[in-house]
């Protein structure tokens, strides 16, 4: 929503330096001493820091200028001041009463109309809509030449903003937001909530108190995992290399949580913490966990910091695409933060950061930024485009060409007239977390999950999770996966098995049929589909990867390749895994295999026979056209002479859905390599 950024400096100007809001010199009272507390007054903030807030003592300068009204009531230069205090220390209710008060006092008191503004303004926090259109009204129609075309502007702006609040308050979301519980929510402020894509990993921001007597506090992070029985244990701090003594904030986990991008701060003599190096003010940093260790943090490599302010990080579930907030802008000019996005080099650093087109950007503030698992449901927060008041939060997908839908308002009640931020959708888009201090909570602001409403629900993604092995020694390897989409080849996830245990976690997005390839040097690769087109049972897979070594011999099944129906014609849906098998030869030269068609057993024994000879060959014949020499590669039928599932396992399967999935597994075409 357009806010009154665009002229903080005016108004400052205005009523700070000038003191007097209308067109004659002087004060409007003649009370010396009530002047001279309304003087007092104007001076206390830039003399003392609130303890509470950390900010200017304006609470000292409403107890002054309170004590100038009650000598002189009438005074209106104090009521435009006392109003203007209010509405910094966000307190509408009284800033709306003094402004009116003025006009009353003087009605030519607002020449330039930044006082209707102010009004409007705070009569939209307080969800005063209509009263608030009425002086975005008068401002628009004032004939005026001291009306500023920005404030022209920013009216027409927010009255569109009162409108559509009005219809979105008519129109409004049945959500039921529930407290998350006192494992993770505590008397300290907790926010920036963020999710591995099992669902079972939750990590945050918490407001611990520090040693200093400072009014703010010292953010850390903690995690909470859920149990078996579905229940949030109680939230433990990050090891102390990633929790310092300084500010830590604003974390992204990668889908498997083995990655953490997060934000850490200057203080004022420059330091980060710690070890820690830096550019601006904020920058990004990175740690992995490999095993049960999180290693050192260190400056996000690459090009994403700068000498600017770079925070709210959220990382794309392949761990190609970071998307996070830069501060914009020449010193001294007004405040505004676009989102960016970066991509990940071949060489594991980020390439330069580019800010996502003026669609989502606007001048003023983005901010918040998350991106689904799906790689395509952005959600973010701003206080630049038509909202119900201050930052609300918006959601856009990338489209089939790369670019961005316009945004989407959320609505009423996920969007109100206060500041709404810090939107976190679960993986299976059906459940969505933020932070509110709304009352009932357990001190400050908490965590809360809601029910996603239907229309603003993301892609909803699966995970692929287990270990992989040598299939030999069952010794825990760090493969390599590669997710790909079938129909259009390309690569949409990649990943890596820890290196200690073998532990791997892959996202899939559904509406999708992927092939799936894992690899690590010195090993047949492994090959597995996912037809994540039904959405009927949308299930994690559970399945371990045992990787066989080249001297055993063992048989590995191209899971990805297809024919069709009872023909031996290779359908374009397996070239993505042929293609690969074609790389994997090309990368290991001495590599020789045998190709072997398998069939199921019904149908005649002879022609089954003949067709899984006739289907070896097909690949065989494929490789060969890619150039792979024909002394490297041979190939055989085996009919049904060795199935995975014999007819007797399959006559005891319960259902004809798990028969036929058995009589498929057993159609299949392998690669054994040979000695």
């Amino acid at each position: 929503m357009i806010l009154k950024t665009l002229f903080l400096a005016l108004i400052g100007s205005f009523l700070l330096t000038t003191g007097c809001a209308t067109a004659q010199p002087g004060y409007g009272t003649k009370n010396k001493r009530a002047i001279k507390l309304y003087e007092e007054a104007r001076q206390a903030p830039s003399k003392a820091i609130d303890r509470k807030t950390g900010g200017p003592d304006y609470a000292s300068g409403i107890e002054l200028l309170k004590d100038a009204l009650a000598r002189d009531d009438n005074f209106l230069e104090a009521h435009q001041l006392i109003g203007e205090f209010y509405r910094i220390t966000r307190n509408p209710e009284l800033s709306v009463y003094h402004f009116k008060r003025s006009l009353e006092i003087e009605p030519r008191a607002n020449l330039n109309g930044v006082l209707y503004f102010d009004i409007g303004e705070m009569q939209m926090q307080l969800g005063e809509y209509e009263d608030a259109i009425k002086y975005f009204d008068i401002i628009l129609m004032e004939r005026n030449s001291a009306i500023s075309n920005e404030l022209l502007y920013a009216a027409e702006s927010m009255k569109k903003s009162a409108v559509f609040a009005m219809e979105a308050r008519k129109n409004p979301s049945d959500i039921n937001p529930i407290n998350i519980g006192p494992a993770i929510n505590t008397e300290h402020p907790e926010y920036f909530p963020t999710i591995t894509v099992d669902g079972r990993t939750f990590l945050f921001t918490r407001e611990i108190p520090n040693d200093s007597r400072s009014p703010r506090g010292q953010e850390d992070f903690f995690v909470s995992t859920l149990s078996e029985k579905n229940i949030w244990t109680k939230a433990v701090p990050m090891p102390p290399h990633i929790n310092t003594p300084k500010n830590e904030g604003a974390p992204t986990l990668s889908a498997d949580g083995r990655t953490l991008i997060f934000v850490a701060c200057a203080d004022e003599t420059g330091d980060y913490g710690p070890g820690r190096e830096g550019f601006g003010s904020c920058d990004l940093f990175i740690t992995k966990r490999i095993g049960n260790q999180w290693t050192k943090p260190i400056n996000l490599p690459g090009n994403v910091n700068t000498f600017h302010w770079e925070s709210q990080p959220s990382l794309s579930s392949d761990g190609k695409t970071l998307y996070f907030v830069r501060r914009v802008g020449k010193r001294g000019a007004r405040m505004r933060s676009d989102i960016f996005q970066s991509t990940l080099q071949a060489d594991g650093t980020w390439g330069k950061a580019v800010p996502l087109p003026d669609n989502i950007n606007t001048q003023l503030m983005e901010t918040s930024v998350h991106i689904h698992p799906d790689g395509r449901t952005l959600y973010f927060a701003s206080n630049g485009h038509v909202g119900l008041g201050g930052y609300d939060i918006f959601m856009t997908q990338k489209q089939t060409d790369e670019s961005w839908s316009d945004p989407v308002n959320l609505g009423y009640p996920i969007n109100t007239e206060n500041d709404e931020n810090s939107l976190l959708v679960g993986p299976d888009g059906e459940i969505a977390f933020f932070a509110s201090d709304r009352p009932g909570g357990y001190g400050d602001l908490d965590i809360y999950f809601f029910e996603m409403p239907e229309k603003y629900r993301p892609t909803p993604t699966t995970h692929f999770e287990g270990l992989v092995f040598d299939a030999i020694t069952r010794r825990p390897i760090g493969g390599k996966f590669e997710l790909i989409d079938i129909e259009t080849g390309e690569q949409v996830i990649q990943s890596e098995a820890d290196k200690v245990n073998g532990e791997f976690m892959v996202a899939l997005p559904i509406g999708k049929t992927y092939a799936l390839n894992v690899t690590y040097p010195g090993y047949a690769f492994f090959s597995k589909n996912f037809d994540m087109v039904s959405t009927e049972d949308l299930q994690a897979v559970r399945m371990d990867v045992p990787l066989i070594p080249f001297a055993s011999g063992g048989s590995v099944t191209l899971a990805n390749v297809f024919f069709d129906l009872a023909k031996a014609t290779l359908r374009k849906e397996s070239y993505v895994e042929l293609n690969k098998l074609v790389s994997f030869l090309q990368e290991n030269t001495s590599v020789k295999i045998e190709i072997g068609g398998h069939t199921d057993s019904r149908g005649d024994k002879a022609s089954n026979q003949k067709l899984s000879e006739d289907r070896a060959k097909s690949v065989y014949d494929f490789l060969i056209e890619k150039g792979i020499d024909n002394a490297r590669l041979s190939f055989r039928g085996y009919g049904s002479s060795v199935p995975i599932y014999t007819d007797e396992e399959i006559t005891e399967l319960k259902t004809e859905k798990e028969k036929e999935k058995a009589h498929q597994e057993n159609r299949r075409t392998e690669y054994k390599i040979l000695p």
